[in-house]
């Protein structure tokens, strides 16, 4: 249990401590602005942006005291060793995540579920591109190793794959779940707090649970999955990073269509759609019987003994 515990505590420590922190940095950039001409872009920051600023930086800060605790403090523990083939690993994770995204999108438009937004320029379009690269290249590898090498990995070695799989795809989900919100109000030492409690409403909203949250859990599988089976994170990271770049991406250059059964299709989020959440079943099944089969049998504790098994190394 003490896996668990460990990152029930981080949670509450980010979360609760990220919004009770808000207003506090919000005060100190203030009052420092008057001093400091240079503080005062951020001073006139709304105050929301303060709250993800400070769950950001409670999330990064308390990463390396996680890992300490969970004894997960090595490159190969958590999965980000260089072994041979890893390039490999990765283009065939990336290629699979841009391939069911570009799928989803083709089928939407194609039914007349989504259709294309003429009012961006090419520049535009090139700018959205490269940001959503940008973004890929940072975000990928920074969530899996969160969430696949310190998380998953340490379920997995107390608990055993499948339980950490499936836990770390519900916690990985949880944590994708919150809406964007806005503050305009006054500010006191508890509207962090209540900030929060809004971001969280969509935990509570059925029609937003599902298919959203199922999708989101999906894919969290899917990437321990991929790292289970390969024995680190490098196809994770591809897969992760061409859902971001090419759903960034298409979202930009498409728009919704009027009347169109949103539940299916989805939004630009994609993944609050039943045709999203069906391609990562699909997806699931190509992986586990043609892209990532025949692995070696488990060691200790769930973890994968031997050498890679996959016939992607």
């Amino acid at each position: 249990m003490r896996p668990i515990r460990t990152w029930a505590l981080y949670l509450v420590v980010v979360f609760v401590g990220g919004a009770l922190l808000a207003p506090w940095l919000r005060t100190f950039v203030q009052e420092g602005a008057t001093v400091l001409p240079a503080l005062q872009p951020l001073a006139r920051m709304p105050f929301h942006r303060y709250v993800h600023r400070c769950l950001l930086l409670l999330a990064v800060g308390g990463l390396w005291p996680l890992m300490r605790a969970l004894g997960v403090c090595s490159a190969p523990k958590i999965g980000v060793a260089v072994p041979a083939g890893w390039v490999r690993r990765w283009a065939v994770g990336f290629a699979l995540g841009c391939a069911s995204v570009a799928g989803v999108f083709v089928l939407a438009m194609g039914a007349h579920g989504r259709s294309w937004n003429v009012e961006h320029s090419f520049t535009d379009v090139v700018v959205r591109v490269g940001s959503a690269g940008l973004t890929a290249a940072v975000v990928a590898p920074m969530e899996e190793i969160l969430f696949r090498g310190v998380l998953f990995g340490s379920l997995r070695r107390a608990h055993g794959w499948r339980i950490g799989l499936v836990a770390s795809s519900l916690i990985y989900a949880l944590t994708h779940f919150f809406k964007p919100v806005l503050w305009d109000g006054p500010v006191s030492w508890e509207t962090g707090l209540v900030v929060l409690g809004r971001m969280m409403r969509g935990m509570v909203d059925p029609a937003a649970l599902v298919p959203g949250f199922l999708s989101l859990a999906l894919a969290g599988a899917l990437l321990a999955l991929a790292y289970q089976r390969t024995g680190d994170l490098w196809c994770s990271v591809g897969l992760h990073g061409g859902w971001i770049l090419w759903m960034e991406s298409l979202a930009f250059v498409t728009q919704d269509v009027s009347g169109a059964k949103v539940w299916f299709w989805g939004t630009g989020w994609l993944v609050d759609g039943w045709l999203a959440s069906s391609a990562l079943v699909a997806l699931g099944l190509i992986m586990w019987k043609c892209v990532l089969p025949g692995v070696e049998p488990e060691g200790k504790h769930g973890e994968r003994g031997g050498a890679v098994g996959s016939n992607i190394a």
